[in-house]
């Protein structure tokens, strides 16, 4: 991969979050230069200030605001995008739509229409969600085309964030120097995740707290993967859009290839055994609607990108919980661990001979 990134300008937005902060460290082992986009740092404790990165700026803006978004894209000119940039919970829809809508999909908008006027040759990386799909409980998995929709307030702005996408590609993308790319991810769990109302934080901070977790639905089923395995999918899919326009403006989506579904029940009780204060009770509400069953189906990425994950959910389990126990231990080194396991996630894919990694 490093042939692709070294010293070359990339912009992530959202890089102060959880997934930014992983994709921000892996691109700086890469020796990328990299230029990072945020509202705030969203979380206290945060896996971004642990790392301490040496980015080229690391800049503060809402990416609500077209005119400073123009302004900061036009200064870097970078070379590639991965954006991240989002109001990512379906609680915090529910209790602010608005800034849900104006974050996603006017924020998306402000970002393509920067690329658009500055017209600098880029592969842009824009990432949506599972939650994109009109959600059928289908057993089979979403398929990328299937329909679009959302029936709650973040879903919704993350369809409606797709349908702004596809306008700027087939209108001004489709035959130019600028490529991109949509990555729609299951729901990602690791170390450095300390969000409220996620279900591994939330875990986390129980035991710390020697307090019982309460959880709200613990039959509903979701495509668990570690943090690293969407960010290796955003990575091939840049890769692609770098040596091909073949498939420029097309959606892929990244998931774990489980043949069995794991509930939240599942996965709280793998966890306890490795965290064993764990403890929770189930708290029926009617506070919103989340669905019962989402499933990705991934095919299309492993066709085209030769993608597909890495780790099966015990492993998925396993690197979380080592991570939340080396943050217990000693903070200090935290970074050096979140490196190691970049490293030994990429080892383990050359082992399997996973094309993702071999191909580049």
């Amino acid at each position: 991969m490093k042939q692709y990134f070294e010293n070359k300008k990339i912009l992530i937005t959202g890089h102060t979050g959880f997934k930014g902060s992983w994709l921000s460290l892996w691109m700086t082992m890469l020796g990328a230069k990299v230029f990072g986009i945020s509202k705030s740092i969203p979380t206290n404790p945060s896996h971004f200030k642990f790392l301490k990165l040496n980015l080229e700026k690391d800049i503060r803006l809402n990416i609500f605001d077209s005119k400073k978004v123009l302004h900061t894209i036009s200064e870097i000119k970078p070379d590639y995008v991965f954006h991240l940039a989002a109001q990512p919970l379906v609680a915090i829809s529910y209790k602010d739509p608005l800034e849900t809508f104006n974050t996603n999909i006017i924020g998306t908008a402000n970002l393509l229409e920067s690329l658009r006027k500055i017209q600098n040759e880029c592969i842009a990386i824009i990432v949506t969600s599972d939650k994109s799909y009109d959600n059928l409980e289908l057993k089979r998995g979403y398929h990328e085309n299937d329909k679009l929709g959302g029936s709650d307030p973040y879903s919704g702005s993350k369809g409606a964030a797709e349908l702004v996408i596809q306008s700027y590609v087939k209108s001004f993308f489709s035959d130019n120097n600028i490529r991109i790319g949509v990555g729609r991810a299951g729901n990602v769990i690791g170390g450095g995740d300390w969000a409220k109302n996620r279900i591994i934080p939330d875990a986390i901070k129980s035991i710390k707290n020697k307090e019982k977790l309460i959880i709200r639905s613990p039959d509903s089923t979701r495509p668990w993967q570690h943090v690293l395995e969407p960010l290796s999918g955003y990575i091939s899919l840049a890769i692609d859009l770098k040596n091909s326009n073949r498939n420029n403006g097309q959606a892929f989506n990244f998931g774990p290839s489980y043949d069995k579904d794991y509930t939240v029940q599942n996965v709280l009780t793998e966890l306890k055994k490795k965290l064993l204060n764990l403890e929770w009770n189930v708290e029926k509400t009617d506070k919103f609607k989340e669905s019962t069953l989402l499933k990705l189906d991934c095919s299309k990425a492993e066709k085209f990108l030769e993608w597909r994950s890495t780790l099966d959910f015990n492993e998925t389990i396993d690197y979380t919980t080592k991570w939340y126990s080396e943050y217990f231990k000693n903070k200090k080194s935290i970074k050096n661990f979140s490196l190691s396991q970049i490293k030994n996630y990429c080892e383990l894919a050359k082992k399997r001979k996973l094309k993702w990694i071999n191909h580049y």
